[in-house]
C-alpha cells in the first residue's frame, strides 16, 4: 500500500488546514455517532456529495482503489481476510446459483445474470500482493501489456475482456450469461486517451461482444456507468447514448445487443431523471426519456446512497412508506427504469426490500406529481 495523503479543512477553523497521511497498516478513524467518520471515508473514496458538512477534503493522490466494509461484522464479514472480503468474487454466488438449477429450484430461464467486466483486480482466494497477481496472472501471460490499463486500473482491450468473461462464466457455472456489462469505460479511461482513440477502443468492445452473441455466450451487452451519461456535454465524461446506439446499430444491425446501461439514480441523485444532458435528434433530453425512445433498459445503482439516505429526515416524506420502501418506489416508478440493483448482505434486508413487490409502482400521474411536489 501507498501513503494516502490529504488536507482537511474545517470551516470552524478556516485559517487552519491540516494534512494528514494513512500509512500502510490499519489506521483508526473514532468520534462520537454522527459527527460525520461515514462522510469522512466517502469523501476519502472520492465520492462527490451534495450535502453540507463541517469539514472539507482536498485530495492529494487519488490512483486507488478504494472498497468499504460496513459496519454490522456478523452478517458481512464473509472472507477469512480483510482482502479476501474486500475482492469477494461472483464464486460464491455463482456455485449457488448453478446449484440451485442443479437441484430444480428454479429454471435458468427464471433468471437474469449480469456481470461487469473492465477493472483489473486481484482474485478473492489468492493471498498475494496486488501487482504481483496483476504480473503473474495478466502480464507475463500476455493478456495485458504496458500501457493497457489506465491510471484508475480500467482496462478494455480485447485480449483482457476476452479472459474476463470466461473467468466470470467460470465463476457463474454458467455457458452463457444474460447481460455483459463494460464497467466505468469512459470514467475509467478518458483521463488516459483521447475522445476520439476511446470510441475507437469502444466500438472494438462491440465487435467483440457482438462475436461472443454469436458464439452464444452472452446474450446482450450494455455499460454500466457512473458519470458519462449524466453529465453536461461539455464535460470530459459526457457520452452521447444516441450515438452509441447508432455505433451498436452499425456493428450489429438492428438486431444489435447494446440493450441496457446502469447509472445511479435516487432522491439525491436525481440528474437521470431532471437533467437534460442527452441530445436526442435536436432536442435536450434526459438520459432516462433518452432511452426510452432508443429501446434501452435501465437499471440504477445506489437506490440508499450506502445507506444514508435510510437516516430519518434524509429522504421527504411521501405514501406513509418506511425510508427503504420510499427509496425504492420513487425509482421503480420513474419512466425508463427498469429495476434498482440493491446491495443486501442480511436475510432481514432482503425481507425488507421485497415488501415493495406488495405495492404496485405509482402511475405515471402520481408519480409526475410527486417529482413537481418535490422540485417545487
Amino acid at each position: 500500500m501507498t501513503n494516502l495523503k490529504f488536507v482537511i479543512q474545517f470551516d470552524k477553523f478556516q485559517d487552519i488546514a491540516q494534512r494528514f497521511t494513512f500509512l500502510p497498516g490499519i489506521n483508526i478513524v473514532y468520534g462520537a455517532s454522527g459527527v460525520g467518520k461515514s462522510f469522512f471515508l466517502s469523501c476519502i473514496e472520492g465520492e462527490s456529495l451534495n450535502q453540507s458538512y463541517n469539514f472539507q477534503i482536498e485530495h492529494k493522490n487519488t490512483a486507488f482503489i478504494y472498497h468499504r466494509i460496513f459496519q454490522n461484522p456478523d452478517n458481512q464479514i464473509i472472507g477469512r481476510s480483510v482482502r479476501g472480503e474486500l475482492s469477494f468474487s461472483a464464486e460464491c454466488k455463482g456455485k449457488a446459483v448453478s446449484e440451485l438449477i442443479e437441484e430444480g429450484k428454479i429454471d435458468r430461464s427464471e433468471i437474469f445474470v449480469s456481470t461487469k467486466n473492465g477493472y483489473v483486480t486481484n482474485d478473492a482466494d489468492i493471498q498475494e500482493d496486488f501487482m504481483a497477481y496483476i504480473m503473474r496472472e495478466f502480464g507475463k501471460t500476455g493478456i495485458v501489456k504496458e500501457g493497457d490499463i489506465s491510471a484508475q486500473y480500467n482496462c478494455v482491450t480485447i485480449p483482457f475482456l476476452e479472459d474476463q468473461l470466461a473467468r466470470s462464466q467460470k465463476n457463474l457455472g454458467l455457458d452463457c450469461v444474460d447481460l455483459m456489462y463494460l464497467h466505468n469505460a469512459v470514467e475509467g479511461q478518458i483521463k488516459d486517451v483521447s475522445k476520439e482513440q476511446f470510441l475507437e477502443n469502444l466500438k472494438a468492445v462491440f465487435e467483440l461482444y457482438e462475436q461472443k452473441r454469436d458464439e452464444g455466450k452472452i446474450k446482450f451487452y450494455g455499460m454500466a456507468t457512473w458519470e458519462c451519461f449524466r453529465v453536461p456535454n461539455d464535460n470530459p465524461q459526457y457520452l452521447s447514448l444516441e450515438d452509441t446506439v447508432n455505433m451498436a446499430k452499425k456493428i450489429g444491425g438492428d438486431n444489435h445487443g447494446f440493450r441496457f446501461i446502469q447509472l445511479p439514480f435516487n432522491l439525491n441523485y436525481d440528474q437521470a431523471l431532471l437533467k437534460k444532458t442527452q441530445l436526442l435528434g435536436n432536442e435536450n433530453v434526459s438520459v432516462l426519456k433518452a432511452a426510452v425512445a432508443l429501446g434501452i433498459g435501465v437499471f440504477t445503482s445506489v437506490p440508499f446512497m450506502q445507506g444514508r439516505l435510510l437516516v430519518p429526515g434524509a429522504m421527504p416524506e411521501f405514501n406513509e412508506l418506511k425510508p427503504s420502501l420510499r427509496a425504492l418506489q420513487f425509482i421503480r416508478s420513474s419512466p425508463g427504469v427498469i429495476s434498482p440493483l440493491v446491495g443486501q448482505k442480511s436475510s432481514e434486508h432482503v425481507t425488507e426490500n421485497l415488501e415493495i413487490m406488495k405495492i404496485p409502482p405509482m402511475t405515471e400521474d402520481e408519480f409526475l406529481a410527486l417529482v413537481k411536489k418535490l422540485t417545487s
